[in-house]
């Protein structure tokens, strides 16, 4: 097994130009996104800081701020949707940035409309308690679905439809096709049917193909594109795909504002929705006496409360400032550092020849992201304690996230969790911790239920990458921090002794 090319011994120098003239190339076409860290991203190197959970958030450039400042400074806004000066100007300002949210994502205002929420969990909240489930309707949510979109079982179920998962398949966490083809057939579309899957997993950074929602809505599937970890580093094109709904939150494409998140609505499916209720702001008309309310007809009808309106001009801005980047260069930049940090990872080996990492998910940059789960392993094959591991990376000043990530149904399926041992979990009533959790499948004989997650984004470099890679070899023949009695082989994925 070849030694990795950025061990601690080798200089960074030597690493860059084996990782840029041998392996990645097309990396240098990427060398503007370098000038633009130096200027707009300063105080990640100033601070020495290796920044590696853009999946949770990415960072906000300085030229964002000085923008939206400026703006704010300059003039004098109030809450918008009246009559007066300051609220008139703001309302431009709102309607302008919900424009340039359907611009950049190439979709026609006759098409699409677009609902300002607080986050992604906010949009998604609210097609699960708009969408009219009933009796023979179905919903039909991915194994590797975020939590915001788990929790719309809760509506349909209450409403009596029929809720299913579509499994993936191990080692990849990709999409069974043809369990999913099957489960695809079993709508009536003649009910109110709903898929709702994300462009890419916020656990393995697998990529489904956006070829699924054509294929589900001929089958009598509305389709739930939850976009939130795609969009900072793919392009979403709206006029070539055209899912129902589509989440997204604004901080995780660019970093600011938090606070705003968007539902882009099909206008064809807008008119099945039916709010449970209404609030400031949904109505054109509303009684006491009578009792009785008229919702807005658009988008409106989905803005509870008051926006962030001050927050919601800073979308625009951050949307030019992906624009002026390029997408496609983000793109490649990070699949470039992705691939190589996989590559590195695949060939860390203990004194013993054993694999020191296990990676959850597909081992190339083909239909993934730049986002890599990942644990590590003792030489006899222990699993290393994941929240230990990022505690030392913290000391080092590296940033990166450990957990399930709000994604149980991915880490079910990495660690072959089944069934029965989550309802042994959940047999140990409000108790339950991360550490008896762990506990308890260890002694059922698995390994983990959390990983560690790198993650790559617009401001990422070379230098990133090899610091996480010198961090990792430093476990090379480390036992310390091992947990548990189970060991686990990583070249066959399965578990060869139980000593519990």
């Amino acid at each position: 097994m070849r030694e990795p090319s950025a061990s601690p011994a080798r200089g960074l120098d030597e690493a860059y130009n084996d990782f840029l003239l041998a392996r990645y190339p097309s990396y240098a076409g990427t060398t503007a996104l370098d000038a633009l860290r130096a200027a707009d991203y300063s105080r990640i190197d100033q601070q020495q800081q290796v920044y590696l959970d853009y999946t949770g958030g990415s960072l906000y450039a300085d030229s964002q701020l000085r923008t939206h400042f400026e703006l704010l400074r300059s003039a004098v806004f109030g809450n918008p949707h009246s009559a007066n000066p300051a609220s008139v100007a703001m309302t431009e300002h709102v309607e302008r940035a919900r424009r340039y949210v359907l611009t950049y994502f190439h979709a026609s205002p006759d098409d699409y409309i677009v609902v300002f929420t607080p986050n992604a969990t906010g949009a998604l909240k609210l097609v699960g308690e708009s969408y009219p489930f009933e009796p023979g309707s179905r919903a039909l949510l991915t194994f590797d679905n975020h939590n915001s979109v788990n929790g719309i079982r809760e509506f349909a179920s209450a409403r009596g439809a029929c809720v299913e998962y579509a499994p993936l398949t191990v080692p990849e966490l990709r999409l069974d096709g043809p369990r999913l083809a099957a489960l695809l057939s079993q709508a009536d579309p003649g009910k109110a049917n709903l898929l709702a899957y994300p462009a890419q997993s916020n656990f393995s950074g697998v990529r489904h193909s956006l070829g699924l929602v054509a294929e589900a809505r001929s089958k009598g599937w509305d389709v739930l594109l939850d976009a939130a970890a795609f969009v900072p580093t793919g392009r979403l094109d709206l006029a070539a795909v055209q899912p129902d709904f589509v989440s997204l939150s604004f901080y995780k494409m660019f970093g600011y504002p938090t606070g705003v998140g968007a539902l882009l609505i099909r206008r064809a499916t807008f008119a099945k929705l039916k709010r449970p209720w209404f609030a400031g702001g949904t109505v054109n008309f509303v009684s006491v006496q009578g009792r009785a309310h008229v919702l807005s007809p658009s988008e409106a009808a989905f803005e509870d409360g008051t926006l962030n309106y001050l927050s919601i001009p800073a979308v625009e801005i951050g949307l030019r400032h992906l624009e002026s980047i390029g997408i496609g260069t983000i793109a490649e930049r990070v699949r470039c550092l992705t691939g190589w940090l996989l590559e590195e990872l695949m060939a860390l080996r203990h004194s013993n020849g054993r694999a020191m990492v296990r990676i959850y998910g597909p081992v190339s940059t083909q239909d993934r992201g730049p986002t890599v789960a990942l644990n590590f392993y003792d030489p006899q094959g222990h699993l290393l304690d994941y929240r230990r591991v990022e505690e030392l990376a913290s000391e080092e000043r590296i940033s990166l996230r450990t957990g399930c990530f709000c994604n149980p149904g991915s880490s079910e399926m990495a660690e072959g969790l089944t069934e029965e041992d989550m309802l042994a979990a959940l047999g140990e009533g409000p108790g339950i911790s991360l550490r008896s959790f762990l506990q308890l499948v260890q002694r059922r004989g698995h390994k983990s239920v959390g990983a560690i997650r790198v993650s790559f984004g617009l401001a990422s470099n070379f230098a990133d990458a090899r610091r996480f890679v010198q961090f990792a070899a430093r476990f090379r023949d480390q036992a310390h921090l091992a947990i548990g009695d189970v060991t686990f082989d990583i070249e066959s994925c399965r578990v060869i002794r139980d000593g519990s």
